[in-house]
């Protein structure tokens, strides 16, 4: 039998042909399917949703109610061209705020605002309306600003407590990051009563920590609750490279609704005070050659709350010698360790409380009762 006609041998020509021609069709296979899907495409049939789960509409929901409160701050500053002498109004800066009231006062960060020459308010619905500062906190990082709105005023953010936050409550915030307006982040209250030393040496003291997402231009904008509450106002984040790594910081609401009716009222806040003067680097030599923790009292004032209270200033007897006067070791029961520490402790009280101080004197503690002064 030949060769030609040898049944094995054809079989094995029509396998061979018919792998050559698959590996044919297989190369060319997405341009013919593209040519016959283009000769008849259509939209793709749409696959039903279903509800929307409970934790996603409570948080629609919350974004719904609260971003009209929430306002686009921008700030510019007047400059002096150098060669013309023109007065310029240059862009300074941009952030975030609140409405406080309908009253037309915002709220937003002492940064925000701090050295601009105006300031121009757009609410959610697009109006815009130029800002007067009516006052400032640095030590808070707060500040007033009050906008004219003749008609249709924007509602005011509800305010909640932060007295009773837990770490592991779900907050949101809301606000205009890089000014992309209202976007909404959530995360958790990472932490509680942290304190953060501003760029000037200012600390801000009891801090509420969130893993929410904050960026520039969040900045003077709402920290809510999963109630939609103001639970506090976003003021920094701490990031090597100036954008969100997972910690942001905002002053608690409890601090904000003590400070905020002051700043309407008289333009400044007085922290309750008791009327004795400090300095951190005679504190911190005193302290140390004494083996105790608290503040020393170096001069206290004539016809102030400590002189009435009986409290000893440092003073240097005739041999030269310093003699220590009394060391604050705690206000109304919280411990100090620190200036920082003594001025947050007194700004949780209101002038006019009377408390009681417990310090040191002559190698023991003992207490008294003073009346806390305003301190302007």
């Amino acid at each position: 039998m030949s060769a030609q006609t040898d049944p094995t041998l054809r079989r094995l020509r029509w396998i061979f042909w018919g792998l050559v021609l698959l590996l044919v069709l297989w190369q060319f296979l997405p341009w013919i399917e593209r040519y016959l899907i283009g000769m008849t495409a259509e939209p793709r049939a749409v696959t039903a949703r279903g509800d929307l789960a409970g934790d996603e509409i409570a948080t629609i929901e919350l974004f719904e109610r609260a971003s009209p409160t929430v306002v686009f701050i921008s700030t510019r500053q007047r400059v002096v061209n150098v060669w013309t002498r023109n007065v310029l109004s240059v862009p300074r800066g941009n952030g975030s705020g609140l409405v406080w009231d309908d009253l037309g006062h915002v709220v937003t960060n002492n940064h925000v605002v701090d050295g601009a020459s105006e300031a121009t308010v757009r609410l959610n619905d697009g109006r815009s309306y130029r800002a007067v500062l009516i006052g400032s906190s640095p030590s808070h990082d707060l500040a007033v600003l009050r906008i004219n709105v003749p008609f249709d005023r924007p509602p005011a953010v509800p305010i909640g407590t932060s007295s009773d936050l837990r770490v592991g409550q779900k907050v949101f915030a809301i606000g205009n990051p890089f000014g992309l307006d209202y976007t909404l982040t959530s995360g958790l209250v990472s932490a509680l009563d942290r304190s953060l030393e501003d760029e000037d040496g200012t600390t801000i003291e009891h801090l509420i920590q969130t893993d929410a997402a904050i960026n520039p231009g969040n900045s003077g904008g709402p920290l809510l609750d999963s109630a939609g509450r103001l639970i506090g106002i976003n003021t920094a984040i701490y990031s090597p490279s100036g954008a969100y790594a997972g910690i942001g910081f905002a002053v608690p609401v409890d601090t904000v609704n003590r400070v905020v009716p002051q700043l309407i009222a008289q333009g400044r806040y007085n922290r309750p005070s008791l009327g004795v003067s400090i300095d951190a680097d005679i504190n911190r030599v005193i302290t140390e050659r004494l083996g105790v923790t608290g503040v020393v009292v170096l001069q206290v004032q004539s016809g102030s709350a400590a002189e009435a209270a009986g409290l000893r200033s440092t003073r240097v007897d005739a041999d030269g010698e310093v003699i220590p006067g009394d060391v604050i070791l705690a206000v109304a029961g919280i411990p100090v360790d620190s200036i920082p520490g003594l001025l947050s402790a007194l700004d949780e009280q209101h002038i006019g409380d009377e408390i009681a101080l417990r310090i040191w004197r002559d190698g023991r503690e003992i207490e008294v009762s003073v009346v806390l002064q305003a301190s302007g």
